[in-house]
Formats: C-alpha cells, sequence, structure tokens
C-alpha cells in the first residue's frame, strides 16, 4: 500500500498497476502502436532496443519495453540468438566513447570526480541501461528472468555471449539482493497457486501427489519456508524444507514416510533441513540460498527454543560419476586394487552391504582431498554448505537408496552442520583457504582407509578433475 499525499487515502497495488497499464497504452498511442498482443509480429528485436535507448518519455518507454519482451516471447531461437549476439556487439561498450572519456580524464593529474564519473558511464555497456529500462515495464522483472533462462541455455554453444549473462548476474544481484526479498511460511494453508509450484519445482526428493505434499507441510514436526520477490508475487524464488526430530537422521526414507508418527514441535531437539530448491533457472548464479537458511536458523531458534542443533540431510550429486572416473584412471591416489575389486563387483550385482567401509572412506576423500582447480570441493552442495559455514559432520551409508541416489552417490547422503557460534569462523576458514571443516568421524573414515598411503593426487586424477569442472 501507497499512501497518496494530496488526498490521504491508501493508493492499493492494482490501483498503481491500472495507473501503469494507462500509461503504457497512452504511450503506445503516442508511438502509432497497436494494443493487441498480436501487434508487432515482425518488429526487428534490435531496432526496438535501439529506440527504446533513445526514448526520454516514460510512457513511451514503457510502451516500447513491453512490445520489445513481448516480441521476445513470440520469437524464434534463431530470432532471439540474434537479438542476444546484439547484446553482446551492437549493445556493448562504445569504445569510441571510452578512449574520449579516457583521455579527457588524463589530461587533468589524476583527473577529478566528474572525469571518473564520466569515464565509468563510457565504459559501463549500452545493454546494461537496455535491460534496466525494459524493467520498468509490467512484469518486466519476470520477463527478463525468462529472457536470461533462454541466454544459459545458449550459453554453451555461442561462450560470445557470456559478456550479456555477467552484465544480467550483475544486475539481477542488485534487484534480487536480501533487502528486497521476503520470507514466507509455506504450509497448508497456502494458496494452491503456491502449493503446485512447491511440487513442480522440488528438486531434491521428488513430491509424488498431492498427499506427499501434505506429509510435508501439515503435521507438527514439519515446517517449509520460502523467499519472495514484490515483483515475483506468487513464484517462490527458492524454499526450504525442515523436519523438527529428536536427533540427527542418517537416511531420508523416515523423514518422508507417510505412516510416520509425528512429534510435538516443542519436543523437538533438532532441525533438519532436508531439501532446498531453486525455482527460477533464469536467477542461476544469484545467490539467497545462504540468506535462507541462515534466516529460518534464527527464525525457528526464536520459535522452538528447544532446538539445539540445525544440520541438513544432504544428496551426494557428483559422488558416483567421481567415482566412476577414478576408476577409469590409470592411477588413482583414492582407489587400490582392492576396493578396485569391491567396487567392480557392484556391477556384477554384488551385495552393496560388503563395499560399506570402502564407499564410506571414498566418502570422506571425495570430500576432503578431491578438488576442483580452484581449490574447492568437487561436490557442488558441498561448496555451497561449507561456503556458508556449516561443518561436513557424518557420511550415511545408504543415506538414499532410491534408484536416483544410487546412481548419483550409491545411496551415500551427509550431514552438513550449522553450529551457530562457529558459522562465520567456519565460512572464513572456506572461503579464504578452501579448507573443508569436518567433524573427527569424518576425517577418522579417511585415516582408516588410506593412513598407509600418499593423500597427493596423481597427475592422471587431476586431469580427470579439469575434465569434469
Amino acid at each position: 500500500m501507497l499512501n497518496d499525499t494530496r488526498s490521504g487515502r491508501i493508493m492499493a497495488p492494482e490501483f498503481l498497476q491500472g495507473l501503469i497499464e494507462t500509461l503504457t497504452q497512452r504511450g503506445r498511442a503516442v508511438l502509432g502502436m497497436k494494443v493487441e498482443r498480436g501487434a508487432d509480429e515482425d518488429s526487428d528485436l534490435e531496432v526496438m532496443g535501439e529506440a527504446l535507448l533513445s526514448r526520454r518519455g516514460e510512457a513511451s518507454g514503457v510502451a516500447i519495453a513491453q512490445s520489445l519482451l513481448a516480441a521476445f516471447e513470440r520469437a524464434d531461437e534463431p530470432q532471439r540468438l540474434k537479438f542476444l549476439a546484439s547484446l553482446a556487439d551492437r549493445f556493448g561498450p562504445d569504445r569510441r566513447s571510452i578512449e574520449l572519456a579516457i583521455a579527457d580524464y588524463q589530461r587533468k593529474e589524476g583527473g577529478d570526480g566528474s572525469k571518473l564519473e564520466a569515464l565509468h558511464a563510457a565504459a559501463e555497456p549500452r545493454r546494461q541501461e537496455l535491460v534496466r529500462r525494459l524493467n520498468l515495464s509490467p512484469g518486466g522483472t519476470a520477463s527478463l528472468v525468462r529472457v536470461r533462462e533462454v541466454l544459459l541455455s545458449l550459453l554453451r554453444e555461442h561462450p560470445e555471449l557470456r559478456p550479456v549473462d555477467d552484465d544480467f548476474v550483475h544486475l539481477f544481484s542488485s534487484w534480487f539482493n536480501r533487502g528486497f526479498l521476503v520470507l514466507r511460511p509455506i504450509d497448508w494453508s497456502t494458496s494452491a497457486n503456491i502449493l503446485e509450484k512447491i511440487i513442480k519445482y522440488e528438486a531434491v526428493h521428488a513430491i509424488q501427489d498431492w498427499d506427499d505434499l501434505r506429509n510435508r507441510l501439515e503435521p507438527s514436526d514439519r515446517r517449509c519456508y520460502a523467499f519472495f520477490h514484490p515483483q515475483l508475487v506468487d513464484e517462490p524464488l527458492i524454499f526450504v524444507e525442515v523436519a523438527l526430530t529428536k536427533g540427527i537422521p542418517g537416511a531420508i526414507g523416515p523423514l518422508l514416510d507417510k505412516s510416520r508418527q509425528a512429534i510435538i514441535a516443542d519436543e523437538a531437539t533438532t532441525a533438519v533441513f532436508y531439501s532446498i530448491s531453486n525455482t527460477q533457472k533464469g536467477l542461476a548464479g544469484v545467490t539467497f540460498g545462504n540468506f535462507l537458511i541462515k534466516q529460518v536458523v534464527q527464525d525457528l531458534a526464536r520459535e522452538l527454543p528447544n532446538l539445539k542443533t540445525f544440520v541438513t540431510l544432504s544428496p551426494v550429486p557428483g559422488f558416483a560419476g567421481w567415482l566412476k572416473r577414478e576408476l577409469k584412471a590409470e592411477a588413482s591416489v583414492a582407489i587400490d586394487e582392492e576396493t578396485r575389486r569391491m567396487l567392480s563387483a557392484l556391477d556384477d550385482g554384488g551385495d552393496i552391504a560388503h563395499a560399506r567401509e570402502a564407499l564410506t572412506s571414498l566418502g570422506a576423500y571425495y570430500f576432503l582431498k578431491a578438488k576442483l582447480p580452484s581449490g574447492k570441493p568437487v561436490d557442488p552442495v558441498a561448496r555451497f554448505h561449507l561456503g556458508n559455514g556449516a561443518r561436513l559432520e557424518r557420511l550415511n551409508f545408504l543415506g538414499d537408496p532410491s534408484s536416483k541416489g544410487m546412481k548419483q552417490s550409491y545411496g551415500l547422503m551427509v550431514n552438513y552442520l550449522y553450529a551457530l557460534e562457529h558459522i562465520e569462523a567456519n565460512h572464513e576458514a572456506f572461503a579464504e583457504h578452501g579448507t573443508v571443516i569436518a567433524s573427527d568421524k569424518v576425517k577418522k573414515a579417511l585415516r582408516a582407509k588410506l593412513s598407509s598411503r600418499e593423500l597427493v593426487p596423481s597427475p592422471q586424477t587431476n586431469m580427470q578433475r579439469k575434465i569434469s569442472s
């Protein structure tokens, strides 16, 4: 709600939306544009972009922005690629303007504030201002998130678009910073529109049906929270599912069991974050998951003072792939011949229980020793939680025996512990030095199998990791 100081009335969002739409229609009329959605089918997206940058009037600018975004939605892939390519070159920095600004700055020794500002303005790609103006149209933010989703799908085959993506990340990081995000609880009384999206976007443990969703939201020992943005009112950006328990769980099955007996929330001592899902592909690389977990921890601690432990029960999505690469390598520090034979037996239908010690030890090696060229852990989930200041607490053999769990990690799951008093120190150690903070139990699992061998990866293993990264 906004206050109209002249009349003392409160203006509802619906009124503001109607006002914007009226201005847009007037802007279209000024420009001779048709209001119908089918208009401008053949409009050139690049020409419309130039027109948007050249307009000074807000009404006409909003009208052009809305038309351009609508035309992009209707365009086929070649047309979309052509426009995105134009953002990379035609709407990139103006080299001549930069050279003139540099020369002007250097004419005065050290320059002054205004000269420096002029240089900064000249160096900024024109596409950044174009994207800002596109964002002014009704629904512009959501449309731009979809534009970036298209951009991401093209990056692998068109790396020349990388500067465009960097600018999207730069702008989105400002528009979606923590100050604009609203944390909202999701429960069984939440609107069906949002609940349907929770089912759709769940990326860790698929929600089978409405009964499954109800089992995750309605009981007294279950919680769910999501971040929302004012411009995407009914679109959760990221959500986390929480189980309240009396101890740290080692398997996902009992948590999701529909027949389990719920406990009273006040009896719980542990909050378990068992699923975190990003919902918008177009916001990949824009970080707000770390804020979500820390905010939820604070809210739960206030609501339920008996909670003393905050942990995750997390998948290990890269473990099976890493292990297969190690098995194919000519030499591997992580795998000896005995372990190789044991793992080969699994492919022939052998009992995985016989490989418990080997898989647990290899899991410890994977987290503590397997690194990207950057020095950070290979596993993406580990990078996320360790970067947030968590500690690698426990390895759980057969924590997820589902077909998905077996395929991605031979069933291995892990607990990351969020100890409030150590989060900042753990984060600093990981960010500054890549240090993986782990419990003694995890370290012992590594030493038990590898204490007699050198823990320095071989050149072949390093090459495999570079390829995988």
